[in-house]
């Protein structure tokens, strides 16, 4: 089997080199494709200075549909590499994104979400005739409706205070110290995207040490994250100062080299089952010890099988749980605590000193 390119830039048109790659070989695949601005003529402020758009070459195209002619064919070859497991994400603005979100779900991709980038200091709209243009979208994409893919959903809610990550991402475009400029102190890429971007989309659907594919990878964010991060990395790029762009930016780019560090947080489905009888056998509960509920209304005494016994039932801390409250159910590790001198502590922290030793 021919062997995965990593941590590469490779040069040429991506299509051909993403049909050259290994089968079902990329864990996931970041697109930020080339818009199709269709941009006539110059743009210049009220001050008549010249607006630095895009206008480069790459982002232009004869029609429209030889722009569906070109997703189609970049996505075909992005689909052939993907693992059946993987995620897809494509960033657009209104100019294409539609266009490609019809190719998407056309070529048998199912649609996760489509998540908006809330610019927080977009370009003004100089000639005045319409809304500024203040965000972009994002789709992301599992291979198929069925599709087991990774989304890290507790890693997210603790990024966003605990609370759920919503689907429209508030932050700046690229700007300051993070832009990179030219030996002329031009912007080194005219669309580069910000870290912090990239650094939740990776941290969202990648796993340390997975494979990243970024199939335009201009100014080299995709990578330079991924290497950040502890992720593995690909990337396509044909324009050679672009090339040499990424590069000077990846070597520069400190890896956490901590493991811990760039973990997320586990989903409970994944930490290991801990019974609660296991408590009982290591001396860190002791049959006879007395057990309290929250209200301290209930009492319920261990036994030395790691069931408990109360008044009028017994059975797991579970059952008992919500027999004593009279419900159809209780997550006894949170609903029964030990009492102590000054308070009383949730049985689930025993359970959670043993999850951290098997750490």
């Amino acid at each position: 089997m021919k062997k995965l390119p990593e941590n590469q830039i490779l040069k040429g048109d991506c299509i051909e080199v993403m049909r050259s790659l290994p089968e079902e070989s990329v864990d996931m695949i970041f697109a930020d494709p080339p818009y199709n601005l269709q941009l006539s003529g110059s743009l210049y402020r009220p001050n008549n200075s010249k607006v630095d758009a895009v206008d480069d070459e790459w982002d232009k195209f004869d029609s429209f549909d030889a722009y569906d002619r070109f997703t189609r064919d970049w996505l075909a070859a992005a689909r052939r590499v993907l693992k059946p497991s993987g995620t897809i994400w494509v960033i657009g603005s209104y100019h294409n994104i539609f266009r490609v979100g019809t190719a998407l779900q056309n070529m048998g991709f199912w649609v996760l979400n489509d998540i908006v980038w809330v610019k927080t200091n977009p370009m003004p709209n100089f000639k005045g005739r319409r809304f500024t243009n203040a965000h972009e979208t994002m789709l992301w994409c599992s291979k198929d409706q069925d599709a087991r893919y990774t989304f890290n959903y507790e890693a997210m809610k603790a990024l966003n205070d605990d609370l759920q990550m919503r689907s429209d991402w508030t932050m700046p475009i690229c700007n300051g110290g993070e832009r990179i400029k030219d030996d002329n102190g031009d912007k080194a890429h005219p669309t580069q995207k910000p870290e912090a971007l990239l650094h939740r989309v990776l941290l969202s659907s990648t796993e340390p040490g997975q494979v990243v594919l970024d199939p335009f990878l201009g100014s080299g964010t995709t990578a330079a994250m991924a290497k950040r991060l502890g992720r593995r990395w690909i990337g396509i790029e044909r324009e050679d100062k672009y090339i040499e762009v990424a590069k000077r930016r990846i070597a520069a780019e400190v890896p956490v080299t901590d493991r811990e560090a760039i973990q997320h947080t586990t989903p409970k489905r994944k930490e290991p089952r801990i019974p609660f009888g296991l408590l009982v056998e290591r001396g860190m509960l002791t049959p006879g010890t007395v057990l309290v509920s929250p209200c301290k209304r209930f009492t319920a005494k261990v036994r030395a099988d790691g069931t408990i016994i109360s008044a009028e039932h017994r059975g797991s801390i579970h059952q008992v749980g919500a027999a004593v409250q009279g419900a159809p159910s209780c997550n006894g590790w949170t609903y029964w605590q030990l009492p102590t001198d000054r308070t009383a502590v949730p049985i689930d922290a025993f359970r959670q000193k043993i999850r951290a030793e098997l750490h």
